[in-house]
């Protein structure tokens, strides 16, 4: 029986608008278990860029941390991101929310002339070197346009952040609920999810088609 395959996950804290999309990340650890394989599950150990109040939007006078936020989904079983080795596993992961645009990178305040957190852009690129596939949702394909530029990828149908995309020197494609872009070159595996108004199995979907579609890249 052959070993199963290893996925890491990278979450940018914990709740939609200032950290990692929730419904996103679980689904996206769902569907890494039940394809048969096992996840790890990393985030930069910095601090969010801010707090919100997640029933008013408001900003709130506080600081928290991504990695210890971020363990709040892992049920604390989560790695500093410093530590990852892309050796160690087969694929790489990143949901979404806007922690990946405020919190691994600054792409919600900078848009294309953004800059991505070392560590995140580190294990993205060590994988990459690697030959090994990453899957992106949501938001967090704008991560993967500002390293490398040419690639072709989704975000679903946001005209402003398809033009930053672009802007970057990416390819952008637009698709709906449960639809996936491949850049084949790259092996990257991208899909909408909430940056679509979507329904909670919706996000189901778009997060097991884009596991799978990084699987098919493993074979």
């Amino acid at each position: 029986m052959s070993e199963k395959k290893r996925i890491a996950v990278i979450l940018s804290g914990c709740g939609v608008f200032d950290g990692a999309e929730i419904h996103e990340s679980v689904f996206t650890l769902w569907a890494i278990e039940n394809a048969g394989a096992e996840y790890e599950i990393f985030a930069p150990d910095v601090e969010q860029h801010h707090v919100i109040n997640h029933i008013s939007g408001d900003e709130m006078d506080e600081k928290r941390n991504v990695l210890i936020e971020s363990a709040r989904i892992a049920r604390g079983n989560i790695k500093p991101l410093s530590g990852f080795n892309a050796a160690d596993f087969d694929a790489l992961m990143l949901p979404g929310g806007f922690g990946a645009a405020k919190n691994l990178s600054s792409f919600a305040f900078d848009g294309p002339e953004s800059t991505v957190n070392k560590e995140v852009e580190k294990a993205i690129l060590d994988i990459n070197k690697d030959g090994k596939p990453i899957g992106a949702l949501c938001i967090s394909p704008v991560i993967l346009a500002k390293i490398f530029g040419k690639a072709k990828m989704t975000i679903g149908s946001d005209q402003g952040t398809a033009d930053a995309i672009q802007a970057m020197g990416a390819t952008h494609v637009n698709t709906t609920h449960g639809e996936v872009v491949i850049d084949e070159n790259l092996k990257i595996a991208t899909t909408p999810c909430y940056m679509l108004d979507a329904k909670i199995t919706q996000i189901a979907e778009g997060a097991e088609n884009v596991v799978k579609a990084v699987f098919k890249m493993l074979d």
